[in-house]
């Protein structure tokens, strides 16, 4: 029996008919991860208001789906529940970010003792003993609102979205404050 004779009764592709990708499971995969970028970015943005600046919102819900759509082999896509998925990877990037943050924010410090560490000579350790007891008494003149909050972010290493929602002030209250209490210590220890 020929071959051609048996399988006449179905269609074949013509010569010049468009042939489906060659990955077609990949091409299904990327249209659902598109529609699950439609369908969850709006939360994922406003999980992410609030929390972190607002200039790096867009990087962070944009790194949330660069990594759904790269784990697990590329086999995301196949989750059944992205939500919780996408809510949860968002929780672990703000950490990851959160830590970040804090080395880039220590690493910036403008601590009193690194200007005169290891001098051995009396006089720099007077004068660094003098600078310390000037932003001390500038903090303790500070309104108590803005001492607190200076303190709370400071010394116990809260963020300012944390700090407005214990105090129930606005993020951009905490910040004016935390601008106060700077420029009190900066013209305390001559820096102005």
């Amino acid at each position: 029996m020929d071959f051609e004779d048996k399988d006449s009764e179905r269609p074949g592709v013509a010569g010049g008919d468009p042939l489906p990708p060659e990955d077609w499971e990949r091409v299904g995969r990327s249209a659902r991860i598109e529609a699950i970028y439609s369908e969850h970015r709006p939360q994922i943005t406003r999980y992410f208001r609030g929390r972190a600046p607002n200039q790096d919102v867009g990087d962070l819900v944009q790194e949330v789906f660069s990594r759904f759509a790269s784990a697990r082999g590329g086999l995301a896509a196949l989750v059944e529940g992205p939500g919780a998925y996408l809510v949860k990877s968002a929780r672990m990037l703000l950490a990851e970010y959160g830590r970040a943050d804090g080395r880039r924010h220590r690493s910036q410090h403008d601590s009193f003792s690194d200007e005169h560490e290891g001098a051995s000579d009396p006089h720099a350790a007077l004068e660094a003993r003098d600078v310390l007891r000037r932003a001390e008494r500038a903090i303790s003149r500070l309104s108590p609102l803005t001492r607190e909050i200076f303190l709370m972010h400071r010394f116990e290493g809260l963020r300012y979205p944390e700090i407005a929602r214990i105090k129930g002030i606005s993020v951009k209250t905490v910040e004016s404050h935390m601008t106060k209490a700077l420029a009190a210590i900066k013209r305390a220890r001559g820096k102005q």
